[in-house]
């Protein structure tokens, strides 16, 4: 087992930020994990890198304690935080050969030429950090998670910043390590999840709301959902769409068009054609959608 947390909880003054977690993740899984911004996500995770303590429970990292082994923790894991504190001044090359120091790699050269040529790095290599673009930096901290070749990687919101093309690659990379490494990773990209997870956890004000894989978690929440895309002929308000009773989300798509969410027991055909009645328009096209994980996510962490 690579990772288990038991019991784990964070306190800052009155608040928890991380309310007795448990959950374990077995070698080779990519797991996704999920919630809303302050659910206690990157609290969880630098606590599993070491970098702050738990107030109570455990923490262990390839059989270990992390409270009680935390440089061999580090040592053998790979973790990109949240922010990616770089060094600017640094070239590319420079900064990685400064890792690789710190970790006292052999063949530091080789190791890395391949970092940089698995991270898309290699033309940006001689140029100093302080002048890549965000994406570009974005790359450089997952080349240092790299620089050690962890057995575990814990990568918080890997793909922020990056444009559709070097989101794609990166993910092509990320599935890539799931072959021999176990990888935790935060992401508010749903479709990154989905392409890239075997299995999901959800956290939502400090408390795991869901484990288990996208499949199962969409079937699950899928017979509860009531959504539809709908089109209007008309221009209509978004905003008066919203205060429809029973209709919970309402998100704008193209040509009038809209995906709705509403409660379980509204008929939400039946609120929508009385809407269209009212303000003088008609419905164009209407159908249902199947349950997505980012509806699913909604669900379980929507504040009640």
């Amino acid at each position: 087992m690579s990772i288990l947390v038991e019991n784990l909880t964070k306190i800052y003054g009155s608040q928890k930020a991380v309310d007795s977690i448990s959950f374990s993740i077995d070698a080779g899984e990519i797991v996704g994990f999920l919630g809303p911004n302050g659910a206690g996500k990157s609290t969880t995770m630098k606590i599993l890198s070491g970098f702050i303590p738990a107030s109570s429970g455990t923490a262990e990292v390839l059989g270990l304690d992390v409270s009680k082994n935390e440089l061999e923790v580090k040592r053998k894991i790979g973790y990109l935080p949240e922010l990616n504190p770089l060094y600017n001044d640094m070239y590319v090359s420079e900064y990685l050969q400064f890792n690789a120091n710190m970790y006292r790699i052999k063949n530091a050269k080789e190791e890395i030429n391949r970092i940089i040529d698995v991270t898309g790095l290699t033309l940006e290599r001689k140029k100093k950090i302080g002048q890549l673009s965000k994406g570009y930096k974005q790359r450089v901290g997952i080349a240092q998670a790299l620089i050690n070749d962890p057995d575990v990687l814990i990568l918080d919101e890997p793909t922020s910043g990056l444009d559709p093309n070097q989101m794609t690659e990166i993910r092509q990379l990320i599935v890539s390590l799931g072959k021999d490494k176990t990888i935790l990773l935060s992401t508010h990209i749903m479709q990154e999840v989905e392409a890239m997870c075997n299995r999901v956890i959800i956290i939502n004000n400090g408390k795991i709301v869901a484990d288990d894989d996208v499949t199962s978690l969409k079937s699950i929440i899928g017979n509860e959902s009531n959504a539809m895309i709908v089109r209007f002929r008309d221009d209509i308000s978004i905003n008066d769409l919203r205060k429809q009773k029973g209709i919970e989300s309402v998100k704008e798509r193209i040509n009038n068009s809209f995906e709705i969410v509403a409660s379980e027991k509204v008929n939400l055909p039946e609120v929508l054609f009385k809407y269209a009645l009212e303000n003088n328009t008609i419905i164009l096209e209407q159908k249902e959608v199947s349950s997505s994980l980012e509806s699913v996510f909604q669900r379980l962490t929507k504040d009640v």
